[in-house]
């Protein structure tokens, strides 16, 4: 068996974990990899050397909100898209309003969508958004019917990059993303047109002004709990 002795042996076995890893691993499936009980300033800074060592190449080693990951850095993605064959996947307006409101203002109900919308939801945006892995139903609502609660999950974090919900970008953002979806992307029917970011600005208004009786999102969901630190 590998005998490691120095910082640098058990930085290549970290490398090499990370590097054949499919998902991101967590801090908890990291500290598997050896018998020493290392102490978290002991792993912070195996991490951090780690990523340092990688800071100057096309790859990086970055912290989600599941764990720790090697990713293509982004200015370089453009380069990579010339090997795939399959187009990227293309997101109606409806799907990316549905997706916005879910995220600033979770956990919410479909009702609560439709009246932020103003019209109703498809069924079909539902099932995108879970079928990406980027929303699920957290519980029901204690109300006639107990509508499902829908939240965002880890998945959606890490395709964003980030590590907790507190470093989501400002809603501007999202609706710049929104207004530069072009009509003809749509994908999923009765999906109206006229529809435009300002029903996420209007989400946002009554986050603030706590109306609507949906509950505005936390600084930090239970369905998400802040990236384990190391």
């Amino acid at each position: 068996m590998l005998q490691l002795y120095k910082p640098e042996d058990y930085k290549r076995v970290l490398e090499t974990a990370l590097l054949a890893a499919a998902e991101p691993l967590p801090l908890a499936e990291l500290k598997k990899l050896f018998d020493d009980p290392f102490d978290d300033d002991t792993w912070r800074t195996l991490l951090d050397d780690l990523r340092r060592d990688w800071a100057e190449r096309g790859v990086e080693l970055v912290q989600l909100s599941s764990g720790w990951r090697f990713q293509t850095r982004p200015e370089y993605q453009v380069f990579l898209d010339r090997l795939k064959n399959e187009r990227p996947p293309k997101y109606s307006r409806a799907v990316m309003e549905t997706l916005a409101i879910i995220a600033y203002r979770q956990p919410v109900t479909r009702g609560d969508i439709e009246d932020i919308r103003g019209v109703a939801v498809s069924p079909n945006v539902i099932k995108t958004l879970e079928g990406r892995g980027w929303i699920d139903a957290v519980g029901h609502r204690d109300s006639p019917g107990r509508p499902a609660l829908y939240a965002t999950t880890r998945k959606f974090l890490d395709d964003l990059g980030l590590r907790s919900l507190s470093e989501l970008p400002p809603l501007a953002e999202i609706e710049r993303m929104i207004d530069a979806q072009p009509n003809e992307i749509n994908e999923i029917s009765e999906t109206p047109e006229n529809v435009t970011a300002g029903a996420i600005a209007a989400s946002r208004d009554a986050t603030a002004s706590g109306t609507d009786g949906a509950e505005a999102v936390p600084a930090q969901s239970d369905a998400f709990p802040a990236a384990e630190q190391a």
